[in-house]
């Protein structure tokens, strides 16, 4: 993730329940792979369970971007309505 990404999820993890279970799974998942890259070899149900994680961190990844750009427009959305004033 982008270094403003991480500073915008640090500000609003504490805030938004929802952004903190995405971050909390997103390490999850990543955990788990890390585990399946330490080994050599991977057995066939090893490596499908590792590509269906890569896919889970992928599609979570992909809500915790959507939940940061929703963030960004109301952010956006409410300095464009209070310089208007």
């Amino acid at each position: 993730m982008e270094e403003r990404d991480e500073k915008l999820i640090a500000h609003l993890i504490e805030s938004d329940e929802t952004l903190k279970g995405c971050v909390q799974q997103h390490r999850g998942y990543e955990k788990q792979l890390e585990e399946f890259n330490k080994r050599i070899h991977l057995t066939t149900d090893e490596s499908v369970e590792r590509k269906r994680i890569q896919k889970l961190k992928l599609a979570n990844r992909d809500r915790i971007e959507r939940i940061l750009v929703e963030h960004r427009t109301t952010q956006s959305e409410e300095k464009a309505g209070s310089s208007s004033l």
